[in-house]
């Protein structure tokens, strides 16, 4: 979580210097606005970059937290169908995984 907070920090600091917010300040607009729309907008494509990464390897990663824990979830789900052979369920697992590990 700390990464997001850097990533945001970092963003804001640098999405601050730039023209457009200089001019939307000059325009009058309120700093909710200025925030709220100009910068808000900006940071939040790394941000949520990130978070769907992270997102990604919590899902991916439960399966050793939940068989070596015993813990019943998404991983033991997996563990216990590919035991079952139920390959549905073990391609759509597969599908979700990669679909928050995939990036343009």
């Amino acid at each position: 979580m700390s990464l997001v907070i850097r990533l945001a920090r970092a963003g804001t600091r640098e999405v601050m210097l730039q023209d457009y917010i200089k001019f939307a300040r000059a325009k009058g607009l309120s700093n909710v606005r200025v925030i709220g729309v100009h910068v808000l907008k900006n940071i939040l494509i790394p941000v949520v970059t990130v978070l769907g990464l992270e997102l990604g390897s919590v899902i991916a990663f439960a399966v050793v937290t939940e068989t070596v824990f015993a813990w019943p979830g998404i991983g033991k789900l997996l563990i216990d169908s590919i035991g079952n052979l139920d390959r549905p369920l073990v391609v759509a697992y597969l599908l979700m995984t990669v679909t928050m590990f995939h990036h343009h």
